[in-house]
């Protein structure tokens, strides 16, 4: 589990916009400090210095987590075998 960043605000199309302190990657989960599921990585935009992501929300009501820190799980590597 990584720190992702903080909730800046909720946008228009109800995506939470965050301060990225390390990029994720697309439909990485996106948790809360108790472990609950609030999304997936949706959208990373902005600077290369400093970049912004946007998450889709899987909750009801997404304006509770402004001003939170949000946690991401990074997908696993998958090592591929080759069939002989």
């Amino acid at each position: 589990m990584q720190r992702l960043g903080y909730v800046l605000h909720v946008s228009s199309s109800r995506n939470l916009i965050l301060k990225a302190e390390k990029l994720p990657k697309i439909n990485d989960k996106v948790v809360d400090e108790n472990l609950k599921s609030v999304g997936t990585v949706f959208d990373v935009f902005g600077p290369v210095s400093s970049p912004y992501v946007a998450v889709k929300p899987s909750v009801e009501e997404p304006q509770r987590f402004v001003n939170r820190v949000l946690y991401v799980f990074p997908r696993l590597k998958r090592k591929w075998k080759r069939k002989r």
